[in-house]
């Protein structure tokens, strides 16, 4: 393996989560939504309505600023009331939520172990964060001042495309300008990781469920890629 200059990470279930265990629960979801009818509900039929909102947003491939995620996610959750009447959701209520996802930092926290591994690996590599997301993103690592630590970040809505296209990994590359293979990835998705090997850089699948991790570690073997359990593995590995 040729000299390791950067490490490239995913965002999402790599270096933080939505607090609430949802992407689209909002930390205040509840303010608004009553949460007995909404707990009543088929588990089904709420799944369907937040697939139904997902379909709108996905096709939203541009966005550069924090009202253009916010007037998205509007209609959104106009999607997703229509699915659940039930909920009786106002208008002011869905754009609360909406205002609630976008403009609220705290709606992610961190791993304990990438507030810990990231500024150790910052002192010895380039670092980058290659994510599908949008821009309030920014504001979640601004919260935590975790932002100074990553010399590119590379979200897929400010270049209109998202992994595993090549453009998302060759614009941090360029940005870090770094060959392919003086680069790893860290991804939780095993199609991202799969895209990111074929642009040439080192692969790593990380899979926090210890169940998943055996399972993927075992599926792994000859397909040039690596499993680990936690950050703390990948600070042993580099």
């Amino acid at each position: 393996m040729k000299t390791i200059k950067a490490v490239l990470f995913d965002s999402g279930r790599v270096l933080n989560r939505p607090v609430t265990g949802h992407w689209f629960i909002t930390p205040n979801f509840w303010k608004y939504v009553n949460k007995s009818v909404f707990d009543s509900l088929d588990n089904n039929k709420i799944a369907s309505a937040f697939a139904e909102a997902d379909k709108y947003i996905v096709t939203q491939k541009f966005m550069t600023t924090k009202e253009e995620e916010y007037q998205h996610f509007i209609k959104f959750y106009e999607i997703f009331s229509s699915q659940l009447a039930e909920l009786q959701l106002t208008a002011d209520a869905i754009k609360n939520i909406a205002k609630d996802l976008v403009f609220n930092p705290e709606k992610y926290v961190f791993y304990d172990d990438a507030l810990s591994v990231i500024p150790k690996l910052k002192s010895k590599y380039k670092l980058a964060i290659v994510s599908d997301a949008w821009p309030s993103l920014l504001d979640v690592y601004e919260e935590k001042d975790m932002t100074s630590y990553f010399d590119s970040i590379v979200i897929s809505s400010f270049i209109g495309t998202s992994k595993p296209d090549k453009k998302m990994y060759n614009t941090a590359l360029q940005e870090l300008n770094i060959k392919p293979e003086e680069a790893i990835f860290v991804d939780d998705s095993l199609k991202n990781c799969m895209g990111a090997l074929a642009v040439g850089i080192n692969t790593i699948l990380l899979c926090r469920n210890k169940q998943a991790y055996i399972t993927e570690k075992i599926k792994s073997i000859g397909k040039g890629y690596k499993v680990i359990n936690d950050l703390n593995q990948l600070y042993k590995i580099l």
